[in-house]
């Protein structure tokens, strides 16, 4: 049997997934993706450049509110995943699910591993990169196979374990149908600049919703 059928972190199929804590630590909040043409169309502000800085922080409040219900990076963004205690040996292999990822498109990748590594049994705990060529991604199963780490990892840290990663640019966001349903959104969010109202607002047919869930991962 494969050292890979065991352990929390190795079974082909997980259910939870084996991180225990993400933190985003670098995300683009400059690029536009709504260009401000489009958005001064859709909300009929022709020749009406008086609230364009308004509009310019909407138009990265929707991408990002976009970006966050899909799951998936409209521009590339950053993410430093933490795994639990280990308690393998030497040379296990091990697999590290990675909790955001975004497709490869026409010969690029969608996932690039910044590194891994893993806090060492020393006092006090170093922090140790793994080799670029003892660990690969998966993307049939959204993951990291470490295959070569040793056992000195710390089984006293919590999260002993660290991978850092980029999602790259997802083609989907450059599909009319995800971008009108930014402009929806961004539409909304402009008539609307109170959280409260006197009266029920109900969803439209074919709304961000409609537009957005066939986009939306399906994980099992």
């Amino acid at each position: 049997m494969s050292d890979t059928l065991a352990n929390p972190y190795l079974g082909t199929s997980r259910n939870p997934f084996n991180y225990q804590k993400v933190e985003q630590v670098s995300r683009d909040i400059v690029t536009e993706w709504l260009t401000l043409d489009e958005i001064t169309q859709q909300l009929n502000l022709f020749q009406d450049e008086s609230q364009d800085s308004y509009l310019s922080s909407l138009e990265l409040a929707t991408r990002m509110a976009i970006e966050d219900y899909l799951g998936m990076s409209i521009f590339p963004v950053t993410y430093k995943t933490y795994y639990g205690t280990f308690n393998g040996i030497s040379g296990s292999q091990v697999s590290l699910d990675l909790p955001e990822v975004s497709q490869a498109f026409q010969g690029q990748s969608g996932v690039t591993i910044l590194s891994v590594e893993y806090y060492s049994g020393d006092t006090p705990p170093v922090l140790t990169a793994v080799a670029t060529t003892d660990y690969y991604y998966d993307p049939t199963g959204n993951k990291v196979v470490v295959t070569g780490l040793p056992n000195t990892v710390n089984n006293f840290i919590s999260n002993p374990i660290v991978c850092t990663y980029t999602c790259n640019a997802n083609p989907v966001a450059q599909y009319p149908v995800i971008k009108q349903a930014g402009l929806l959104l961004l539409t909304h969010i402009y008539n609307n600049r109170s959280n409260t109202t006197e009266t029920k607002l109900n969803d439209i047919p074919f709304g961000v919703t409609q537009l957005l869930r066939p986009y939306k991962d399906l994980v099992m």
